[in-house]
């Protein structure tokens, strides 16, 4: 049976933070390994905040061109129509994509390079990269459509769907290789999957109501904005969010009363007091006019909303311990030649 990782005794850890950081990828352990994929999932949940901060700044077309920030410049250049500050947010999160993706890039180094290689996480590690690629040209598909709401909405939708494989990436470099076992009934595996389905049709009915609502991320006349009435979509947005809320509590107690693993019963209270920090959240934004503030929190709830779901789900089987592994030599580990 395979045995929980050791630290191996007696291998020097460099103070170098920049070798430590070229070590974590060129030379991985799990632990290292893990911690990368925890970068990417945050780096992903980020990127959503600070798109919402462009959106609630009116910076949605401070770089009004792409892949270039103005027609003749790829970085910030005086404009009179676009006002510097809308320039340096819009510009800035561009740039934070570049981070999210070099995280990306070195998840998937990182997993090529552990020994030995698992398959899986690589297939994972892969579509990290390619994600923030294509959210990089869906992003420029919003600045080119002059920040339609469809594309705008897709921009947003990107990020949950990548989150599937930084999440689950995450959690499977912490397990073992075994045949997944079921650690609670199948009708709760069943219904998990009903709260994961509600969940995001949340996030897909959130967007059509920022897509309706005075967020138009820039003060240009030619935003287009969806025509319906702002609140039957808030109303549909809330019966779909309390509908997650019930699903939600059911799995809680389900998995109380079934006696699940404390793991499966930690996830399921820390969704639901995300949910109703949430719901907080939106009810304050419906009754004060939706300060931009409120709106970026909102977004970023969300996202971990999503991740919490996620990681309910995941729990709710074991892969077995990790196997003891060795970790792969580094260039600093050899020891120097001693004279005859």
């Amino acid at each position: 049976m395979a045995t929980r990782t050791e630290p191996v005794s007696g291998a020097p850890t460099s103070r170098n933070p920049l070798t430590r950081a070229r070590d974590a990828v060129w030379h991985p352990t799990p632990a290292s390994f893990r911690l990368l994929a925890l970068l990417g999932v945050i780096g992903n949940a980020g990127i959503v905040a600070t798109g919402g901060a462009v959106r609630v700044t009116k910076s949605g077309l401070g770089c009004p061109t792409w892949p270039k920030c103005t027609g003749d410049s790829l970085v910030p250049t005086h404009s009179p129509e676009h006002p510097a500050i809308n320039m340096a947010i819009e510009f800035g999160n561009r740039m934070l994509t570049f981070a999210v993706l070099a995280v990306g890039l070195a998840v998937f180094v990182a997993a090529l390079r552990l020994r030995p290689r698992r398959r899986d996480l690589v297939r994972l590690a892969f579509a990290q990269p390619m994600s923030v690629v294509a959210q990089a040209v869906i992003g420029g598909i919003v600045v080119l459509t002059k920040l339609h709401p469809a594309s705008v909405g897709l921009h947003f939708l990107v990020s949950p769907v990548l989150l599937i494989f930084c999440v689950a990436l995450w959690v499977r470099a912490g397990e073992g290789d075994d045949a997944p076992r079921p650690l609670v009934p199948a009708g709760l595996r069943r219904l998990t999957w009903a709260l994961l389905a509600a969940s995001g049709a949340v996030m897909v009915a959130g967007t059509v109501v920022t897509g309706t609502g005075p967020h138009a991320g820039d003060d240009s006349k030619g935003v287009q904005r969806w025509g319906f009435n702002i609140e039957d979509v808030t109303r549909f947005h809330s019966v779909l969010a309390w509908i997650t809320v019930a699903l939600t509590v059911l799995a809680l107690a389900w998995a109380y009363r079934s006696k699940a693993p404390a793991p499966v019963r930690r996830r399921a209270v820390e969704l639901f007091a995300l949910e109703m920090a949430q719901g907080l959240v939106g009810y304050i934004q419906y009754f004060t006019n939706v300060p931009a503030p409120l709106v970026v929190l909102h977004m970023l709830g969300s996202v971990l909303m999503w991740i919490a779901a996620l990681r309910l789900l995941l729990s709710m089987r074991d892969r077995g311990p990790l196997a003891a592994t060795a970790p792969t030599p580094s260039p600093t580990d050899t020891p120097a030649p001693q004279p005859a």
